[in-house]
């Protein structure tokens, strides 16, 4: 559904109907999740996933007026971001949503405006390292599942992780962000969203230096309970461009 017949990107391209239609029907179930929990639909900034989707789409979609996009590969993003980017009047602001190597650190430094996904006090160091001028936004990984594979900091040991990065140049903390774990029932999740945020509130007690205004939380089958336990970011990819291409 998400492919669009090669153009030239310069020239305006209407976007196509069943994205529209997507786009409204996200920002209408935003504004109504928000509006149920007390809270103001322009206090959740909806980030379009773009991975494995065209720099056709993402352009089609900003001229719909989505102003932030997460890429989850630093290599995709790297050949996407530059065309877009040079097609659109005002550039949107881009998010690195998926794990981060080391090793690419840099390049992505120079793609994203922040990074959603800083999981361990070396990645931490390394974005310390190699950022300058200002010191660069960030969010810190957290999982609140059971699975030893899955990345990001586990609740016993942030206090410890944060107190080390605080302290370090060149980035600047704003907050979480958690992916649920997969096959929960609807109350755990929800659970999931809640332990987030209190983690959240605690941490900016403890550290009232740094920012922790974001709370990225939410995605395409789980934002509306999200938005219910104080998410401020919803990182939407299906329910706005389709399936994920083969890659």
């Amino acid at each position: 559904m998400s492919t669009l017949s090669p153009t030239n990107t310069s020239e305006p391209v209407p976007p196509p109907a069943w994205l529209a239609d997507n786009v409204a029907r996200v920002r209408e179930r935003i504004a109504e999740a928000a509006l149920r929990a007390g809270r103001q639909p322009g206090d959740v900034r909806l980030v379009g996933v773009t991975k494995t989707h065209p720099a056709e789409l993402v352009i089609a979609a900003a001229r719909l007026g989505l102003r932030d996009f997460g890429e989850n590969r630093v290599q995709e993003a790297a050949a996407k971001i530059p065309v877009v980017n040079a097609a659109l009047a005002s550039p949107p602001t881009w998010h690195l949503v998926g794990t981060l190597q080391r090793n690419k650190v840099k390049a992505a430094l120079s793609l994203f405006a922040i990074i959603q996904s800083v999981d361990s006090v070396r990645l931490a160091e390394t974005i310390s390292r190699l950022a300058h001028d200002e010191p660069f936004p960030v969010l810190l990984e957290v999982y609140l599942g059971g699975d030893p594979t899955r990345p990001g900091f586990r609740p016993a040991e942030l206090t410890a992780a944060v107190e080390r990065i605080v302290a370090l140049p060149g980035l600047r903390i704003q907050g979480l962000m958690t992916v649920a774990p997969l096959g929960l029932a609807e109350r755990e999740t929800r659970a999931c969203f809640a332990r987030l945020r209190e983690l959240r509130d605690r941490l900016a007690t403890q550290f009232p230096r740094a920012d922790w205004r974001e709370l990225s939380m939410g995605m395409t089958d789980d934002f509306p309970l999200a938005i219910a336990e104080g998410a401020t970011c919803v990182r939407i990819g299906r329910a706005l461009f389709g399936e994920r291409l083969s890659c």
